[in-house]
């Protein structure tokens, strides 16, 4: 049996990646503040189960305890792989750094980087425990790579993604285990946060007018098509490239 573990599922590419991986018949098992009941009747059409666990992944000891909470139950059903999609992020605060308050900063961090850290962390280690295949990936962005005016912690919080991914992976390999752990990059798609970043104000954010041509000229991708090539990604275990940061762009 093959499980995975999915963060922001309620809605866009969390919910476009857990129905994909139903219906290749995972169980899987979503982590979101809202309940998606669609993806109970997914996995019962594809004779396979969904399980769902509300949390706020700004509270990180609640996130702890899920994480330990689901970590027990899923590697202890003898599984031939565990997949993770830290796929849950905030793009809130908006601003130029100087304006940004510290509990907005603290909750954006909490969400962004270290939710998905302490997720893998605790992945990770059942996985070696056990000596069972798993393949993590945290949902990055471009905006990792180059500083957007406005986006001082989305920018910074991306960042730190990406590394945490290399060197997690620097250590897997260094110990020789069966995990591997990617990020993925899925550039500009047709999601809620989209429509944040359009409400945006230019003194705030001076790139609101590029997002906003982008949904002008349907240049949004759907988180479908996004969606699949993660999951054919994640699901190539032989060929996934661990530490590697991977760019949906280069798969059309």
């Amino acid at each position: 049996m093959r499980y995975a573990v999915v963060t922001g599922v309620s809605k866009g590419l969390g919910e476009s990646a857990a129905k994909l991986l139903l219906e290749s018949g995972v169980h899987v098992i979503g982590i979101s503040r809202s309940i998606n009941h669609s993806l109970n009747d997914y996995a019962e059409a594809n004779n396979v189960s969904y399980q769902h666990y509300s949390c706020d992944l700004g509270d990180i000891e609640k996130t702890e305890e899920v994480a330990q909470e689901i970590s027990e139950s899923v590697f202890f059903q003898d599984p031939e792989t565990v997949y993770l999609i830290n796929n849950a992020a905030v793009l809130e605060p908006i601003d130029t750094s100087m304006n940004v308050k510290r509990t907005d900063l603290a909750y954006h961090i909490g969400v962004n980087a270290i939710a998905p850290m302490v997720l893998m962390n605790i992945f990770l280690q059942k996985a070696t425990e056990l000596d069972v295949r798993f393949i993590g990936t945290t949902v990055t962005s471009g905006a990792a790579e180059r500083p957007v005016y406005g986006w001082s912690a989305y920018c910074t919080s991306k960042a730190s993604v990406n590394m945490f991914t290399k060197t997690a992976a620097l250590e897997q390999d260094e110990l020789n285990t069966a995990s591997k752990v990617i990020a993925f990059n899925p550039g500009v798609m047709d999601t809620q946060m989209q429509e944040q970043i359009r409400a945006s104000s230019e003194h705030a954010f001076k790139e609101v007018d590029n997002f906003r041509e982008y949904k002008q000229n349907n240049m949004l991708k759907d988180t479908d098509v996004i969606g699949g090539v993660l999951v054919d990604i994640l699901t190539d275990e032989t060929n996934i490239i661990n530490g590697k940061v991977y760019d949906a762009k280069d798969y059309f």
